[in-house]
């Protein structure tokens, strides 16, 4: 496969990769620039999480008027928080309504995630999904709940009741494989309660980025020539043995099952796709992870290096799995265990999550308050 650095968006899509935006804001949807990035970059679906929100919150005046009138009739910040990303999720599907048609529901997708404090609770996390699911009142919503041990029962649920789920923050292989898990089996008792499995849909985002982070710096530390020469090599090689995780899951008798109820396999979705190294492409994310059925949400800098520049060379991520156990083989030689860094970038996606949704509600609180009403404070 050769790439035409004008045409490299198309040519990514033609390999099966759909293209996703990374970002929204209000001003994005307002000034249609959303809109432009469809036509011309071939963008057909969005992704959101709470550092996205706290950013656009934080920036310009675009929610000013909003947070007035949620000010003047004295809603508590939990619920202004709620009203305020559920109006941009409910536009942004809006715009991408004719991508989710054209292509049968397969994209055209917009992702709003719960409350990332609710992580650890699966009752809540359900309760807070089916809220949002019936507040924003789109087929093309995806509801995001992290891939933490308890909210595999809470994707489960929310897939037998119809409700289609983006999971996020996956970093493990055993952690994926229980979500794929997870989402079988909330298919299966979907088709058991009489829906139609052709209407739920789901794909599960595999952060890529951040594992280089964490490991790479664990070989700094080291300094030495052997750890040196592994750097920028673990992210890639944990997304390909993912996909190889994929093709086996879905090639199953089980799977197979419900693919002739009408069902469709939950996508692997690259998340974290920006380059954190100077020293890396700023396409590496990119044009090494290409396979058929997948999406890549890429932030608009990725997307348009990406567009530039990017270099694609065959289905990268569909081959290497040989190669990519070894990357990790010779980690654990140099006393660096893949358990330990899945477990630490769990641990430290839920607090910059967490993080950043406490930042969101402060800075609403904030801008509530200076419109001359003190809302109430919820801890939900």
């Amino acid at each position: 496969m050769t790439s035409n650095p004008d045409d490299t968006l198309r040519q990514l899509s033609d390999a099966g990769v759909a293209v996703w935006l990374d970002d929204i804001s209000r001003d994005r949807l307002r000034t249609g620039n959303l809109a432009t990035l469809i036509r011309d970059m071939h963008v057909v679906g969005v992704t959101s999480n709470p550092t996205i929100f706290a950013h656009a919150l934080s920036s310009g005046s675009a929610y000013h008027d909003q947070l007035a009138d949620l000010a003047v009739r004295g809603v508590d910040v939990g619920e202004a928080s709620r009203a305020i990303t559920g109006y941009d999720i409910r536009w942004a599907c809006d715009v991408l309504r004719p991508v989710y048609d054209a292509t049968g529901g397969l994209d055209g997708r917009v992702s709003l995630e719960v409350d990332p404090r609710l992580a650890r609770e699966t009752a809540k996390t359900i309760a807070e999904a089916r809220a949002l699911w019936w507040m924003v009142d789109r087929p093309n919503l995806y509801i995001k709940i992290p891939a933490t041990v308890e909210g595999l029962p809470a994707i489960t649920q929310c897939l037998a009741e119809g409700i289609s789920v983006n999971v996020t923050l996956i970093f493990s292989l055993e952690r994926y494989g229980q979500v794929m898990d997870a989402f079988m089996t909330g298919l299966e008792q979907a088709a058991a309660a009489g829906h139609d499995l052709s209407g739920i849909a789901s794909v599960a985002s595999f952060f890529v980025s951040r594992v280089d982070t964490e490991v790479d710096n664990r070989l700094e530390k080291l300094g030495t020539a052997e750890a040196r020469a592994l750097r920028g090599k673990a992210a890639i090689a944990n997304a390909r043995l993912a996909y190889q995780l994929y093709e086996q899951t879905f090639g199953s008798e089980r799977w197979e099952t419900l693919r002739s109820a009408g069902a469709r396999p939950q996508r692997p979705l690259w998340a974290s796709t920006s380059t954190k190294e100077p020293d890396f492409d700023d396409t590496m994310y990119v044009v090494e992870l290409v396979a058929p059925g997948t999406v890549n949400t890429m932030p608009e800098a990725t997307l348009h290096a990406t567009a530039a520049h990017g270099h694609l060379h065959g289905n990268t991520a569909a081959s290497g799995y040989t190669e990519a156990r070894q990357v990790f083989d010779d980690l654990e030689k140099l006393g660096i265990g893949y358990d330990d860094v899945v477990a630490v970038l769990e641990e430290e996606g839920l607090a910059k999550f967490a993080t950043s949704w406490h930042e969101l509600l402060e800075t609403i609180k904030r801008e509530m308050g200076s419109s001359g009403s003190q809302p109430e404070v919820s801890n939900q």
